[in-house]
């Protein structure tokens, strides 16, 4: 096996996994099923293949999403984890701490494909703080994100309030 170790969680740090040695391959599924378990055109997915996986921290929930397939996912913060099925386990790509190292090679489910995907690196591409109307809004958000590295203490004592609506909405 090889010396690879990479980490990844949910985005409140409620989950966290450890993948020792080199997935079986990276890929993104547009089909249907995929679009909705994850809420978005398609689904980036690594396939753990012989790789070590262990969860370091907390317990997934699931969604029995067919007679085949689960879907783990944090129960907390609701950030989808998990393909689950007979042949293996597929982990969320963008839920390890660097998905940069992890570049899709193949895509499934392409008969789901929806039209626009394709011409996404067409459209007008703007950097966060470019808009000047919500660049205000923007720059006094604090985020309770779980940082891209493992914790030993999540979440800090300064963490998010709990179950506080934005401000506007109260």
């Amino acid at each position: 096996m090889s010396d690879t170790i990479r980490t990844g969680g949910c985005q409140c740090g409620a989950i966290r996994f450890r993948l020792e040695g080199e997935p079986f391959d990276s890929s993104v599924c547009h089909c249907r099923m995929c679009q909705k378990a994850f809420g978005a055109y398609y689904a980036p997915l690594v396939a753990t293949g012989e790789a070590k996986l262990t969860w370091t921290r907390g317990e997934l929930k699931y969604f029995q999403s067919s007679n085949h397939v689960r879907r783990g996912f944090c129960g907390d913060c609701g950030t989808p984890m998990t393909y689950e099925a007979a042949d293996g386990i597929a982990i969320s790509a963008g839920s390890f701490d660097d998905p940069t190292l992890l570049p899709p090679v193949v895509q499934f489910g392409v008969e789901g494909k929806l039209p626009f995907v394709d011409r996404l690196s067409e459209l007008p591409a703007r950097h966060t703080m470019d808009d000047i109307d919500t660049a205000p809004f923007l720059a006094d958000i604090v985020s309770y994100q779980h940082p891209d590295h493992d914790t030993e203490i999540w979440p800090p004592e300064s963490g998010p309030p709990e179950n506080q609506p934005p401000e506007n909405k109260r």
